[in-house]
């Protein structure tokens, strides 16, 4: 009888948790499938004219997803060995803040809306197109990032104080009568258009202030440009950077979706027969 559980839950564990066999990618996809089904509600449910008119329909499909949810949240505490690993892990997390939305607006109304959240679910899709092992490219671009912090940091910081400046300039030239009633309310302005956003809320109404405004416009684009050579000539250096030995190239590792049913780790290499971390056999 014991065996048969333990297979009926190694079973259960290969499907929900891997994405390497066809009834695990077969689940996945319809997990994927139900997730943005579920979004859609949510985004229909927000539009006071359908929501008056399906509101019945909306509410009934939410809650047979939330169901859904709710069954397959437990499955999966249920074929861990360790529930409490699953329970904390940040897919854990993410598929539990998905599913209470819908009970808690049971007592708080207004608050179903927060059942967006499961959207992030959707991150499962990594899982399914094996894109995690492409992942590590992103290095470059971390490594880029971490290169290019203090440059930008000054930048930024040149920036500020060119806004203040011009923010004041034009507190000074347009005044309260023309919208800029305050410093912080020119210097808002200022990274508006500096920013080449432009709300409209405020705008120049003299010569003079439409002039500087003008100015502030043409260096914006040039404001924009400066972070991202930054980063993008870091990011070459990067990517063009010779590795230190001068041996043979390392063979390429494929990781796979086989996860552990004991601590619950994933990105074991094809073919291990024994989890990476605690030593479970897979």
């Amino acid at each position: 009888m014991s065996s048969q559980k333990t297979s009926w839950k190694q079973k259960l564990h290969e499907i929900i948790y891997e994405a390497d066999t066809p009834a695990g990618k077969l689940f996945d996809v319809i997990l994927l499938i139900t997730i943005i089904a579920s979004i859609l509600l949510v985004m229909l449910e927000s539009v006071k004219s359908i929501d008056e008119e399906y509101h019945a329909f909306l509410n009934i499909s939410e809650w047979i997803i939330t169901i859904l949810f709710t069954i397959e949240y437990v499955i999966r505490v249920v074929t861990v060995k360790k529930p409490i690993r699953y329970i904390f892990s940040f897919y854990g997390i993410i598929d539990l803040l998905s599913t209470i939305p819908k009970y808690i607006s049971l007592f708080f109304g207004g608050i179903h809306a927060l059942a967006a959240l499961r959207a992030l679910r959707l991150l499962r899709v990594f899982r399914i197109l094996k894109l995690a092992r492409y992942l590590g490219a992103s290095k470059n671009l971390v490594n880029a990032l971490k290169a290019s912090r203090a440059k930008i940091a000054v930048f930024l910081f040149a920036v500020i104080i060119i806004a203040i400046i011009l923010g004041t300039i034009m507190y000074l030239i347009e005044g309260e009568e023309n919208g800029f009633t305050n410093i912080p309310r020119s210097v808002y302005w200022c990274i508006v258009t500096l920013t080449t956003v432009g709300f409209g809320d405020i705008a120049p109404q003299t010569p003079l202030g439409q002039f500087i405004a003008a100015i502030v416009m043409v260096l914006g684009y040039g404001i924009i440009a400066v972070p991202t050579g930054i980063v993008s000539a870091e990011y070459t250096s990067q990517t063009n950077k010779k590795p230190e030995t001068t041996g043979p190239p390392e063979p390429l590792i494929h990781l796979n979706s086989q996860s552990c049913s004991n601590c619950t780790a994933e990105k074991h290499k094809d073919g291990a027969k024994f989890c990476y971390r605690c030593g479970e056999k897979l």
